[in-house]
């Protein structure tokens, strides 16, 4: 399914989950896709405790063995010149669910996700956010609804804590992105955190 597929990996702001985004990168590659990889500007330029910003662009370059695409300029051929055959983008955090869900282009990884769209293409969005069910719970249902847009099955990552918290099983995106590309959602989108995990 997977083989020969031209897949676009988007990488936005939530640092804390590029440990476990980076090795379904990986997994797509090995199970046949060429991989794209597009990187936010935050991602880029921000140093936490999670890791240095450039040291995590050397890291995804690596795994997907070319250079990221890294301005607006650069993704903007992923629409009619260098199509593909889906988007992921992992994660998305809240910020860019919002800007995605209302059609605003401020980033390189949300100028890929534009130009797929634009080609009727699947995009497949696995959230990370502090207000899934907060202010943002109104743009996680218009994206929810939207045509050509898949979700990556997601939980609360912590209800008692952060009842608000949403967060998605990253090693869930490779069946995510086999069934979006036939046009189905992978199911259930909504899950107990620690089912469906891959063996």
């Amino acid at each position: 399914m997977l083989k020969g597929k031209r897949i676009g990996f988007g990488f936005t702001g939530s640092h804390c989950t590029y440990h476990l985004a980076l090795p379904e990168l990986e997994h797509l590659k090995k199970l046949g896709a060429e991989i794209m990889p597009v990187v936010s500007y935050t991602m880029q330029t921000t140093n936490t405790r999670f890791g240095e910003g450039e040291e995590w662009v050397e890291k995804i370059e690596k795994a997907a063995g070319r250079k990221c695409i890294r301005s607006i300029a650069e993704a903007e051929p992923l629409g009619p010149a260098e199509p593909l055959d889906c988007m992921v983008i992992a994660p998305l955090t809240g910020n860019s669910l919002a800007k995605l869900a209302n059609a605003l282009t401020d980033s390189p990884v949300l100028m890929a996700a534009k130009a797929t769209m634009r080609n009727h293409k699947p995009v497949v969005i696995a959230i990370s956010t502090n207000d899934g069910l907060g202010l943002n719970g109104m743009n996680l249902m218009k994206l929810m609804g939207a045509k050509n847009v898949y979700f990556v099955p997601f939980s609360q990552d912590d209800p008692v804590n952060k009842p608000n918290s949403l967060v998605a099983h990253m090693e869930e995106i490779p069946q995510t992105v086999s069934e979006a590309l036939i046009g189905k959602q992978h199911q259930p989108v909504i899950t107990l955190k620690g089912l469906n995990k891959r063996d």
